[in-house]
């Protein structure tokens, strides 16, 4: 019987991180949770940040654990977290502040800011990236703007999977898939668009050399070997975009499947062997990141999770205590149809307030206002079903084979209801499964440079024998039809 190999996956979200291990037999991964935190924004006098000591000294802990469960069968690890945001390092490689939280006000008016100095078409051509006002380079932009100190003594820029790689083992990278997300890139000549980055007065040293998942670290620093107990561990760089590594893992055999990275953010699209950008790309407003495998992950980024999250956040702050089952129970016995919202209004991007700026919506836009945990659940579920039918219907444009089901990855493949919503929007089966995709991803990249695996392909097949997967099939599509067009009146 082969020796079980352990690989470890940090593996970071917007609202809670793990650090998993993932033991392989030869034919199937068994993955265990050895620390999972929560992952909370620090509101400071400045703006928003993330609390990134308190994320590392979890990781820390999560080391421990693992030193004592598994010793010296850790072949390696690997770190992935959100995208866009970063940490700014001196010559000495201090870290220059906390880094901010994407989320956070400083990036109010950038992207007009942006458009006055490239058009809004010409950023696109140049990147093939999706806008968003949280992007890097409008972060960037708006630090530029105010002269800010920390960029004036800034000499490297590290994305936080790589600010975390650099805590760990002292080495310096900008993983490839993580800075495909800062819409600085170019994905066609897969470097850094340094003449967009000049354009826009950002300094330009601060970009280096890129590189793809896979490439080596080095071990843990020594005082970190010492403090976890685990000498000579590899450290690995791998998807260090979260989304590239949960679609590493899409556990699917179809030529060219349709994927939703369902969380907190939701992310609907199809992978792709080179980006497309073009005049419809532009128009649908598609992003072009690059995913494991030197894939593109062709995308569109919804509002996802976030609007569950905030509202809970939201009742809790009042007293109401409802789980996540709770809600959607409540959702299920709500009138269908009655109030509808666009997941991606501006409004919804912040924080504070979600049961607030639904009914607002809803009494602006002349619907019944919703007024009750479970008319607001279900708008929130019919809404998001409803949007990722939108993106679904163009995906056919860019692709010869098109799709003709979905498969949902990550938290939100836990919930049924909306899992139900999406297949009779779509009109098409979704499956859902596996919840960890996304350490699962990080491990598959880990696996690949250990020459376990050669392919993608091999790794998947992996995932899909290791966890269950399971099928809804569209009802109702004639309903779900019907709302449609009264859904696309909402939009914009």
């Amino acid at each position: 019987m082969k020796q079980k190999k352990t690989y470890l996956a940090i593996d970071l979200g917007g609202g809670s991180g793990r650090v998993l291990a993932g033991e392989f037999d030869g034919q199937r991964i068994e993955l265990h949770e050895l620390n999972r935190f929560a992952n909370t924004p620090l509101e400071l006098p400045d703006g928003r940040h993330w609390n990134v000591t308190g994320i590392f000294l979890n990781i820390l802990e999560g080391l421990r654990v693992a030193a004592k469960r598994y010793g010296k069968n850790i072949t390696s690890m690997g770190i992935d977290t959100w995208g866009v945001d970063y940490g700014l390092l001196d010559a000495e490689g201090h870290l220059l502040g906390l880094p901010f939280q994407y989320r956070d006000q400083r990036t109010n008016g950038m992207m007009d800011k942006a458009f006055s100095i490239v058009s809004r078409k010409a950023l696109y051509e140049a990147t093939g990236i999706q806008m968003m006002f949280f992007n890097t380079a409008f972060q960037l932009l708006s630090e530029t703007g105010q002269r800010d100190p920390m960029l004036r003594h800034a000499q490297d820029l590290l994305f936080t999977p790589d600010l975390l790689g650099y805590w760990l083992t002292g080495q310096k990278v900008q993983e490839r898939t993580i800075a495909s997300t800062s819409q600085l890139y170019d994905p066609r000549t897969r470097d850094w668009n340094y003449a967009l980055i000049e354009q826009l007065g950002i300094p330009t040293h601060l970009f280096k050399t890129i590189k793809d998942p896979g490439s080596d670290l080095g071990e843990l620093r020594s005082n970190i070997q010492e403090d976890t107990g685990l000498a000579g561990l590899k450290v690995v760089t791998v998807g260090g975009h979260d989304t590239a590594s949960a679609v590493a893992a899409v556990p699917s055999s179809a030529k060219n499947p349709a994927y939703l990275s369902s969380g907190t953010w939701s992310l609907m699209g199809i992978e792709l062997p080179g980006p497309v950008i073009s005049e419809d790309s532009y128009g649908d407003a598609f992003t072009n990141e690059t995913g494991v495998g030197d894939t593109i992950r062709f995308l569109k980024n919804i509002c996802g999770l976030w609007l569950i999250q905030e509202s809970r956040r939201y009742w809790l702050d009042h007293g109401q205590d409802y789980s996540y089952g709770d809600m959607a129970g409540l959702a299920a016995e709500a009138e269908p149809f009655r109030s509808l919202i666009d997941p991606d209004a501006a409004r919804f991007a912040s924080a504070g307030h979600m049961p607030e700026k639904i009914q607002e919506f809803c009494r602006e836009t002349r619907q019944p206002i919703p007024n009750t945990p479970g008319e607001i659940v279900r708008c929130i579920y019919e809404s998001l079903a409803l949007r990722y039918a939108e993106v679904w219907s163009k995906l056919p444009k860019y692709t010869e084979e098109k799709p003709d089901s979905l498969h949902v990855v990550g938290g939100g493949c836990q919930d049924e209801q909306l899992n139900q919503f999406t297949a009779n929007a779509l009109g098409a089966r979704v499956f859902a499964g596996p919840v960890e995709a996304t350490g699962l991803g990080n491990i598959i990249a880990q696996m690949m440079a250990d020459g376990e695996i050669s392919t993608l392909a091999e790794g998947r097949a992996i995932v899909a024998r290791s966890f269950a997967i399971k099928t809804y099939e569209p009802t109702d599509t004639e309903s779900w039809d019907a709302v449609k067009e009264r859904f696309a009146s909402l939009n914009g």
